[in-house]
């Protein structure tokens, strides 16, 4: 145990952030570099230990966080990188990006705040980094096997760092310009900088992953000929189908997916662009759907100058506590205020768009809206609560609805599909075709990145299954485990 008293004697202390006026200037981490540093030792030393590690459960990746605690608390960062990395492989994009369902089941949370274990994770990570603790891992031999990943999001990499550790050939195919999915591409800068995903590309390329950028399979690749040139594939393309809103006046100009706007934000600080083409730059910014994608579209407005930023859920405003039919140690619904949201806008519950109103040259303008309420699970517009708000760029943010079904990949591989419209596998992770896998948000459908990981993680061990007969590697989950919720 690390501080036997240190539950008792020490409050809950998170990273600071920097002040608004000075964050929404840049595209950095919101973080004061460095601050966690001082104090994450005494918030390690938080954790009770406790005989039934209910933290666990809480992660997907049963990361065994009461050991790497210890040695944070310890000040042994080697030790804490090495109990860390033994089930995550890449705790430097969780500890910035997951919401941390673990600190939902943390004991101590019964009755006092949870251990900050997303932090401590964080900084085990980046200590790591700097004292040079991170480096490839290359097979000892080669199986003579190999494998295309398709997708290179967190799934598809934690398959394929785990499947070339095991000896085999592996490469990764990427339909954008760059290797990340929708950590690169989806994720702000202001969340996690790209660098991350850069030096852990370098570590993989050194222990013999390849990657293969701007090749989409079922365009580009016919992919069944990517079957006959492979003894095994990966699926991990994730649910990239954005949810629409068909109300009238969706054709009008600057209504825009999530996900057409914020990759061209992410252009800009690769260098790509010098100004995005959908900017929010003296507009009025409408985000429709209250989740993390909606505050990176709040975040990003923000940065790019917005004359004012609405967000609008159609659900209720969540509490500021547990819900009692939330109990520990579920994850619970609360009301959560992300950085984003701390550098202004304003946030509208309980209101469903029912059309868009433009000008007379098709660009958005107003969006009207109604108060709802639920009766038998279904919103119903409360009379007379009609209004319009002004809206000159918005963004649909409600969600997806499952993988890409118009490039062919799922056609091309003969591929079923579940009755929620991912692709369909068996206990080893294995879809109706041999020798073709399937991880993370394919199959799952949307989720988090640590179910993610650990799909990937899994799916590799199907996979080494497949080609060698038998595997050492770990599976932490199996394809019909869910979240820890009621």
């Amino acid at each position: 145990m690390a501080d036997p008293k240190g539950f008792l004697t020490t409050g809950r202390e998170v990273a600071k952030t920097r002040p608004v006026a000075e964050r929404v200037k840049d595209w950095n981490e919101v973080y004061v570099p460095g601050s966690l540093l001082p104090i994450i030792s005494k918030q390690a030393g938080r954790c009770m230990d406790c005989g039934i590690p209910f933290c666990h459960n809480g992660c997907p990746l049963g990361n065994l966080i009461p050991e790497w605690n210890d040695y944070a608390y310890r000040e042994d960062w080697t030790a804490a990188s090495e109990r860390l990395h033994a089930t995550n492989n890449f705790p430097e994009f969780t500890g910035r990006l997951c919401p941390a369902p673990c600190e939902s089941a943390c004991v101590l949370g019964i009755n006092q705040p949870p251990v900050t274990i997303k932090n401590v994770e964080v900084t085990i990570i980046d200590k790591a980094w700097d004292n040079g603790d991170v480096t490839p891992q290359p097979p000892e031999r080669l199986s003579g096997k190999t494998v295309a990943v398709i997708g290179s999001g967190p799934a598809g990499l934690a398959a394929a760092q785990q499947l070339t550790r095991a000896g085999h050939t592996v490469a990764v195919y990427e339909r954008a310009d760059r290797i990340g999915g929708l950590l690169r591409y989806g994720i702000p800068e202001f969340k996690m900088e790209k660098r991350h995903i850069n030096r852990r590309i370098e570590q993989m390329r050194a222990e013999g992953t390849k990657f293969r950028t701007e090749v989409e399979i079922g365009r580009d690749i016919d992919a069944a000929k990517l079957r006959k040139r492979y003894d095994a594939v990966v699926i991990a393309a994730g649910a990239t189908t954005s949810r629409d809103l068909k109300v009238p006046g969706r054709e009008l100009n600057g209504i825009h997916f999530a996900m057409e706007y914020l990759p061209l934000a992410n252009k800009v600080q690769e260098g790509d662009l010098t100004v995005s083409p959908i900017t929010a730059e003296g507009k009025h910014v409408v985000v429709i759907g209250g989740g993390d994608t909606g505050a990176d579209c709040v975040g990003t407005a923000h940065r790019q100058g917005a004359k004012s930023v609405t967000q609008l859920e159609i659900m209720g405003r969540p509490g500021d506590e547990r819900n009692p039919n939330q109990p520990w140690p579920t994850f619970p619904m609360l009301y959560k205020v992300t950085s984003a949201h701390e550098e202004g806008g304003e946030r509208l519950y309980s209101v469903s768009t029912t059309h868009f109103e433009g000008d007379e040259d098709g660009n958005v303008q107003w969006l009207h809206l109604v108060e709802v309420e639920f009766k038998d699970g279904r919103p119903e517009p409360k009379p007379g609560t009609e209004r319009k708000i002004p809206a000159q760029l918005v963004t649909l943010a409600m969600g997806f609805t499952g993988t890409d079904q118009e490039n062919g990949l799922v056609e091309q591989f003969g591929l079923e599909l579940d009755a929620r419209g991912n692709i369909a596998r068996d206990a080893d992770f294995a879809t109706n075709v041999p020798g073709v896998y399937v991880a993370g948000d394919a199959g799952r459908g949307q989720s988090l990145i640590v179910w993610a990981i650990a799909e990937g993680r899994s799916a590799a061990r199907g996979v080494d299954r497949y080609l060698a007969g038998a595997s050492a590697l770990p599976a932490p989950i199996k394809p019909t485990d869910r979240a820890l919720t009621v």
